[in-house]
């Protein structure tokens, strides 16, 4: 899924449809990132720069949030290379855990821009929301806790060129990888209403 596509949306309204817990890889590191923890200031450095975090960071952040759950989950943002998908199926084969479904999503990249430079996040939940699609009742502020939004510092045209390249350079060959295996499905649309009723079908066709 490309960076700014709804990932976060689409997660949201799978955990509120399903009861599935979603741990997106892009709220695991902004909590370590305002935490001030060890990773999360490494992370911080790269994502100022509008650079991917290593995959050594992420998969271990990935790993403790996999160890706190009992239930059924779904990743949103990770992974997002061949090396974070062989650690995933490292941490899953030891659990005897397999993967179920890969869900890729397709949005054009002038939709996709015009989204990050919008887009302001409540650290703490992990809410998203977008001043064209979903702008939060009051400005600047969250509409559950009061509490502020942060507008992430590589959300900016330049940055999105530069993430965007990373992501043709390592995520195709990533979905060349899960459509050999067998789980990979994509939807495309260009909004989030467009994209979750195929997304809802086929969770509801495939687990329950």
């Amino acid at each position: 899924m490309e960076c700014g596509a709804g990932k976060g949306t689409q997660s949201s309204r799978v955990r509120e449809s399903f009861g599935i817990t979603a741990i997106s890889s892009g709220d695991v590191l902004r909590r370590n990132i305002a935490e001030q923890t060890v990773a999360g200031q490494k992370a911080a450095a790269a994502v100022a720069s509008g650079l991917l975090v290593s995959d050594d960071i992420i998969v271990d952040l990935i790993r403790n949030e996999l160890g706190k759950i009992t239930g059924s989950w779904l990743l949103d943002g990770f992974p997002r290379n061949i090396a974070q998908a062989q650690a995933l199926d490292t941490m899953l084969e030891a659990n005897n855990q397999p993967l179920n479904a890969v869900v890729n999503l397709r949005v054009s990249e002038s939709v996709i821009l015009q989204r990050i430079v919008e887009r302001y996040v409540h650290v703490p939940s992990g809410r998203v929301y977008n001043l064209t699609y979903n702008p939060p009742k009051t400005p600047g502020v969250d509409d559950v806790t009061g509490e502020r939004l942060e507008h992430r510092p590589d959300d900016n045209p330049e940055s999105f060129r530069r993430r965007l390249e990373q992501y043709h350079k390592l995520t195709e060959p990533l979905l060349e990888y899960y459509d050999k295996s067998g789980v990979l499905t994509s939807f495309a649309g260009d909004t989030s209403d467009a994209i979750f009723p195929q997304f809802y079908a086929f969770l509801d066709q495939r687990f329950n």
